[in-house]
C-alpha cells in the first residue's frame, strides 16, 4: 500500500507565509491610496515647509495624481489577484472542488477586513502622518511601474476618446478654491466657523470673479459738482456732502473733468483767507487748480485687479465707464472692501438709508440697489445672482416687465412686494419668506 502524500507539509506553509505577505502589501496599497488622496495638499506644504521629508515626498507625488492612483491601483491588484490564486491553489489541494468556493470566501474576508477597511480606517483618520510614512516607499513602485502605468494611461485615454472624452492631464476634480468655499460651509453648518467669518474668507476670494460693474455706485445716484458754479456755492455743496471727493463736471453731468477734495478745496481757501485776500476771500478762485485729475476705469474690471490698482496709485476712488466711454458709475476702495468685511458706516452715513431692516412682523425691507449677493451674505439666503445683480433687477428678470407699487411675485422660496418705484427704478421691496 502506498503512502499517502501530506495535505499539510511544508510547501503549504509556505504558501500560508506568502498569502500573508501579499495580504500586507495590498493593505500597504490600500492604506497609501487613502491617505495619498485624502491628505490636504495644505498640510502637506505646511509640514513640508518645516522640514518634513515625508511630507514633501508626498506633496511631490500628488502631482500628478493620475500617474500615483495607476501605480497603485496596479501593485494593489497584482497582489490580491495573487494572493487569491496561490490560496485557490492551496484550498483545492486540501479540500478537492470545493476548495474555489471555501478559498473565495476565505480571502473575501481577509481581504475585506485586513487589505481594505482596516488600513483604510488608519489612513483616513490622520491622513497626512500617513502619507509622510509611505511617501518614500510608493514613489519607489511608482518609479519602478511608470512604464506599465504609461500604457495603460495610453489605452485608457484611447478608449475614452474614442467616446468623445477629452482628459486635462492639468486640471483638478476641485480647485483649490472650491475646495477652501466648501471646508467653509461644512464647518459653517457644522457651527465650527461662524457666519461672519465665513462671509468674509468667501467675499476675499469672489473678488477675481466679480467686476466693478457689480457694486459701483450708478451715476443716477452720485453727487456731482458744476464746475460753473461760484466758489462759494461750491464749498457749500462741499461741506453739506457726506463725501469727501466728489467729481466735477461740466455742461453736462456725464463730462467728469476732475475729483475735488474737501481736504484740497477747505485747504485752498484757508490760504486765501491767510493770505489776506480782503473781504472776498474768493476773488480769482480757480476751482480746476485744486481739483485732482479724474481716474477711468473699464466697467469689466474685476475688483481684485481694481484693488491692486488703487493700492498701486495711492488712490481710493475711480469713476466706471463703458465700453463707448460714457460715464456708468463710481467704485472706491471702500466699496470693494466692504465685499469682504461687510457693511461700513461711520458718523456721515444715514442710518434711515440703511439698505436693509427688519420689520416687527418678520419681513425684511430691502433698498432695490441693493445687490443679491450683499443681500444673501446679510440674511444667509441663496437667491440667484447669475441673471441679475441687483434685487430689483431679478424681481424686473423674473417678472419680465417692470412692476408697478404694490404688486406682489413669488419665486425662489420668496414673496416680492413692490413699495415704492421712481420713473422705471424699482426703489424699495418688501420680502418674506412663503
Amino acid at each position: 500500500m502506498e503512502n499517502s502524500v501530506p495535505m499539510i507539509d511544508a510547501a503549504f506553509w509556505l504558501v500560508c507565509g506568502a498569502i500573508l505577505f501579499l495580504l500586507i502589501l495590498s493593505g500597504f496599497f490600500s492604506g497609501s491610496e487613502t491617505a495619498l488622496t485624502a491628505s490636504s495638499r495644505g498640510q502637506l506644504k505646511s509640514r513640508a515647509e518645516k522640514g518634513n521629508k515625508g511630507a514633501e515626498r508626498a506633496l511631490s507625488l500628488t502631482e500628478d495624481s493620475e500617474r500615483l492612483i495607476g501605480s497603485i491601483l496596479l501593485g494593489n491588484n497584482l497582489v490580491n489577484i495573487l494572493a487569491t490564486s496561490l490560496a485557490t491553489a492551496m484550498f483545492t489541494r486540501v479540500f478537492g472542488e470545493s476548495g474555489v468556493a471555501l478559498a473565495t470566501l476565505v480571502m473575501t474576508l481577509l481581504v475585506l477586513i485586513f487589505a481594505e477597511v482596516l488600513p483604510k480606517t488608519y489612513a483616513i483618520s490622520n491622513p497626512e502622518t500617513a502619507a509622510s510614512r509611505v511617501a518614500r516607499p510608493i514613489g519607489l513602485i511608482v518609479t519602478l511601474l511608470a512604464p506599465i502605468v504609461s500604457a495603460v494611461r495610453t489605452i485608457v485615454r484611447g478608449v475614452l476618446a474614442i467616446f468623445g472624452v477629452r482628459i486635462d492631464p492639468d486640471s483638478h476634480i476641485m480647485s483649490v478654491r472650491d475646495e477652501i468655499a466648501g471646508a467653509l460651509q461644512l464647518g459653517h453648518s457644522e457651527g465650527v466657523v461662524e457666519k461672519e467669518d465665513r462671509d468674509r474668507i468667501l467675499g476675499a476670494l469672489d473678488l477675481a470673479d466679480r467686476t466693478v460693474e457689480e457694486i459701483m455706485l450708478h451715476r443716477s445716484e452720485i453727487e456731482v459738482i458744476d464746475a460753473d458754479l461760484s466758489p462759494q456755492e461750491i464749498l457749500e455743496l462741499s461741506l453739506h456732502s457726506s463725501h469727501t471727493r466728489l467729481p466735477i463736471y461740466r455742461g453736462e453731468q456725464e463730462n467728469i473733468i476732475g475729483v475735488l477734495h474737501a481736504k484740497d478745496l477747505l485747504r485752498a481757501v484757508y490760504s486765501r483767507v491767510e493770505g489776506g485776500a480782503g473781504q472776498d476771500s474768493f476773488e480769482g478762485f480757480d476751482l480746476m487748480q485744486v481739483a485732482m485729475e479724474p481716474y477711468f476705469v473699464p466697467e469689466t474690471t474685476t475688483l481684485d485687479e481694481q484693488m491692486r490698482q488703487f493700492l498701486r496709485r495711492s488712490t481710493h476712488f475711480a469713476l466706471v465707464v463703458d465700453e463707448y466711454g460714457a460715464l456708468e458709475g463710481l467704485i472706491t476702495l471702500e466699496d470693494i472692501l466692504e465685499e469682504i468685511v461687510g457693511e461700513i458706516t461711520d458718523e456721515f452715513d444715514i442710518d434711515e438709508d440703511h439698505p436693509i431692516r427688519r420689520t416687527d412682523s418678520g419681513d425684511v425691507l430691502v433698498d432695490g440697489a441693493m445687490t443679491i449677493r450683499d443681500l444673501n451674505r446679510a440674511m444667509d439666503w441663496s437667491l440667484p445672482d447669475e441673471e441679475a445683480v441687483t434685487v430689483a433687477g431679478l424681481v424686473i428678470h423674473e417678472a419680465q416687465t417692470i412692476p408697478t407699487k404694490g404688486q406682489v411675485f413669488s419665486f425662489h422660496g420668496r414673496r416680492f412686494e413692490v413699495l415704492d418705484r421712481k420713473d422705471n427704478r424699482i426703489t424699495r421691496l418688501k420680502v418674506r419668506a412663503l
